[in-house]
């Protein structure tokens, strides 16, 4: 490591710390000696001026905050000394210009997927279960009892090895026999499943909302089919979902079978209709086989979370340079969490290709930020405890960081949650920065795959769609290797430059979505699904 420093942008007054720094050190940097006047732990700030009170602090080249008492050159930014602050954005000043990266390598590029006939190529063949309503979970999960045991046979996990020596009273680390590992009966299809709490009681808005949800979810290209179950008095009925699902797809051709208690009589009885009637699709599902699609039909979902104070200099910009990429070759990166893009919405709206579009961000984020206020909250309390131990200590900070996972390239489309992302190039997509309720609103909007930076860790996954983390530092890749699939630590060190690193996360990316490697939330079983009821989460 060269440097012990670094400046993000050629306008910031404050650097990043490489490395940890104490009282007393000299750090010769751009010429100057500074000397370090508080003990920084690697990922903080250090002022590379004097700031007076309500001087502006510009981080990424943007406005990140306000002191909020002097701040000597040399000293440590911290949540005391600083105050989150954004610049507003009113209308767009300009049609920002770009210079698409060079992609003669990627152009003719395919990944084995599974094709629909709707033209939509998928990354995962899966036949998913799912409730209209919360009344239904203990009937998803009684099915899903039994097709994972059925259709699925593994050996006892290290988990149920030990509790099993705990009960026979012999040591932890004895070996047992183990269940013996069969193969499945299904070798090129998967069974998901779905629980939620909602479709019934809060505002009828809940419950549509939910219903385009679940209808991106059939919609999206790696499902091939779903069994659905309603109770039948609930909010969220039958005909909505039926309706959602016409909005997302005027003649969609894959099985969907719909089944409402209240009209099926006993629940041994509609669950022996549905198994019998399942089975059949899910093995008709099973002759689906992997095919050469182009990368472009790639759907990619950009999602952070346990950010760091190096995520938006390793792992957001490497993802950045990857989604420039697959924007290039016609392919749909998805960008969201709309919390963690104040302060850089001028930079977005100048990209956004039609003025509706850019009008339509602006109003989306207003009324955001206004309903975040209204609860006696607000974009400013974003950052987690986590994000502020490790450097992020305004949300404006965080947000330039967190924005740069979107690349450089001109947005095509804004979307509001549900909708369904149809064109090329990048989408916008307004969700929460709760991890799982935006990986779960990008994946319903079409997403095939997931790519998720962190800093802290996190082992967040989806039942339809592989997530793979990108650590943005190396100590998070060896601490946690079973939920880290790229390490994008050596951006940090001076030894991958952030086209590389991009590039890695590419080739990683196509491998995952021809099922050549797993993803690390996949082998873990993670599948998290949160529905946004639009109410404030930050």
């Amino acid at each position: 490591m060269k440097s012990k420093l670094i400046k993000v942008h050629p306008e910031d007054n404050v650097a990043v710390a490489l490395v940890d720094l104490y009282a007393g050190d000299t750090v010769d940097f751009e010429g100057k000696s500074i000397a370090i006047l508080t003990d920084s732990k690697a990922k903080h700030k250090i002022a590379l001026t004097d700031f007076k009170v309500n001087d502006p602090i510009y981080m990424y080249g943007v406005l990140v905050g306000k002191a909020l008492s002097a701040i000597n050159f040399g000293g440590l930014l911290t949540t005391e000394n600083v105050k989150h602050e954004a610049n507003s954005v009113s209308k767009k000043t300009e049609t920002t210009s770009w210079t698409a990266p060079d992609i003669s390598k990627w152009k003719d590029r395919t990944f084995m997927g599974y094709h629909r006939e709707d033209g939509q190529v998928g990354t995962q063949n899966i036949w998913l279960f799912f409730p209209l309503v919360f009344c239904e979970n203990r009937n998803i999960e009684l099915l899903k009892d039994v097709f994972e045991k059925e259709l699925s046979f593994h050996k006892a996990s290290k988990q149920r090895q030990l509790l099993r020596n705990l009960i026979s009273g012999a040591p932890e680390d004895t070996a047992v026999a183990e269940i013996e590992e069969e193969q499945a009966i299904f070798d090129n299809i998967q069974v998901k499943f779905i629980t939620h709490q909602g479709g019934c009681g809060g505002i009828r808005q809940d419950s549509v909302s939910l219903s385009k949800l679940l209808a991106g979810y059939v919609n999206n290209p790696n499902v091939a089919g779903a069994t659905v179950l309603s109770l039948g008095c609930q909010n969220l009925q039958i005909d909505i979902f039926k309706q959602a699902l016409a909005e997302k797809s005027a003649a969609i051709k894959k099985p969907v079978l719909i089944y409402e208690q209240q009209q099926e009589g006993t629940v041994d009885e509609m669950l022996s209709k549905i198994i019998k009637d399942s089975f059949e699709g899910i093995k008709k599902a099973n002759q689906i086989q992997r095919k050469p699609a182009s990368i472009s039909k790639l759907k990619m979902g950009l999602e952070c979370g346990g950010s760091d104070g190096f995520s938006g200099i390793s792992a957001n910009p490497a993802l950045g340079y990857a989604s420039d990429i697959l924007a290039a070759v016609g392919g749909s990166p998805i960008l969201s969490e709309f919390p963690e893009l104040c302060g850089v919405e001028q930079e977005l709206v100048n990209r956004c290709v039609s003025d509706e579009d850019a009008e339509r961000f602006m109003y989306l984020m207003k009324a955001y930020e206004k309903s975040a206020v209204d609860a006696g909250s607000g974009f400013d309390m974003n950052p987690s405890p986590g994000n502020i131990k490790d450097g992020l200590i305004t949300d404006a900070m965080k947000s330039a960081g967190a924005a740069k996972k979107g690349g450089t390239s001109p947005i095509q489309a804004i979307l509001d949650y549900g909708e369904y992302v149809t064109k090329p190039g990048l989408n916008l997509l307004c969700t929460p920065g709760n991890d799982v309720e935006s990986t779960t609103a990008m994946v319903g909007s079409g997403a095939s795959v997931v790519v998720f930076t962190t800093g802290l860790g996190t082992p967040t996954g989806n039942p339809i769609a592989p997530v793979l983390k990108v650590a943005s530092n190396s100590t998070l890749a060896r601490r946690m290797p079973d939920i880290i699939d790229i390490d994008s630590g050596g951006v940090i060190r001076g030894e991958k430059t952030i086209e590389e690193m991009g590039e890695e996360i590419l080739e990683h990316v196509i491998q995952v979505a021809s099922g050549e490697i797993q993803s690390k939330a996949d082998a873990l079983g993670q599948d998290d699904f949160i529905p946004w009821k639009r109410g404030v989460s930050l």
